[in-house]
Order: structure tokens, then C-alpha cells, then sequence
């Protein structure tokens, strides 16, 4: 049986970084995800296939009255068809759309964002079975 080190010398450790201010149009940009994802709670058959296939865990279905009961937080929404309300933690969210692919009824969409054309964005969804390529405002 071979004998190991059990405290192994360090590598060196560099000096030759320079400590710079990073702009702050610099970091709004790389913070931003290229896409947004959205999903139309109205029309969700509520399956939660996007929960179980999501690598990251990173999406939750919650019902409307666990966010009336939480501390902080505003109502999303008050249309009495939403049974369920999606958190998604868009910090652990990478848009690898396997969420979009596994809907049944195409009601997640993952779309680019930038900014609108000047009579809005429709949000229709196109042929590609949940991927919008409009704008978001």
C-alpha cells in the first residue's frame, strides 16, 4: 500500500493579477439571460413534466395559496383559472429547454430577449411547438 501525503505542497499562488473596477453597463450584461422563459399557467394540465425532467430542480409548481400565505411576496396573478402558480429560480435555470421539449400541450415557452418592436409583442407561439422568437418588453 503506497503512503500519501496527507498535507500536499500548495501550488504557488499568482501575483500577477491586476484589480480592476468592472463598468457597470459591463456586469448588467453578463448577468442577463439571452432568453426568458414563460409559462402559461392558464393552460397547464398541470402534469408536471417540467418538474421531472428539469436536470437542475429548478422549477416549482405551487399552488395560489402557499404564495398568499408566504411573507414578502405580491399575488402574480388573480385570474381564477390559475390553479398553479411555476416559480422558476432563474439563477440555477440554464434554458437547456428540456422543459419546452417535454410539455404535452406547448405552454412553456423559451423566447430571446430584447427590446420590442414598436407595436408590441403578440406572444403568439409559431410552428416550433413552444419556442417564441419575439421580443420581450
Amino acid at each position: 500500500m503506497a503512503k500519501t501525503d496527507a498535507n500536499p505542497p500548495l501550488p504557488a499562488f499568482r501575483d500577477d493579477y491586476v484589480l480592476q473596477e468592472v463598468a457597470p453597463d459591463d456586469l448588467t450584461k453578463a448577468v442577463k439571460p439571452k432568453q426568458f422563459l414563460h409559462i402559461d399557467q392558464s393552460e397547464c394540465i398541470m402534469c408536471e413534466g417540467c418538474v421531472d425532467i428539469c436536470p437542475w430542480k429548478c422549477i416549482h409548481m405551487l399552488s395560489p395559496e402557499a404564495v398568499e400565505e408566504a411573507r414578502n411576496t405580491e399575488q402574480p396573478g388573480l385570474d381564477p383559472d390559475d390553479h398553479v402558480i411555476f416559480v422558476v429560480d432563474e439563477d440555477v435555470c440554464t434554458r437547456c429547454a428540456l422543459c419546452v421539449d417535454r410539455c404535452p400541450t406547448g405552454v412553456i415557452i423559451l423566447g430571446k430577449t430584447g427590446v420590442a418592436p414598436r407595436d408590441g409583442d403578440r406572444h403568439q407561439r409559431d410552428s416550433n411547438h413552444g419556442y417564441a422568437y419575439g421580443m420581450r418588453f
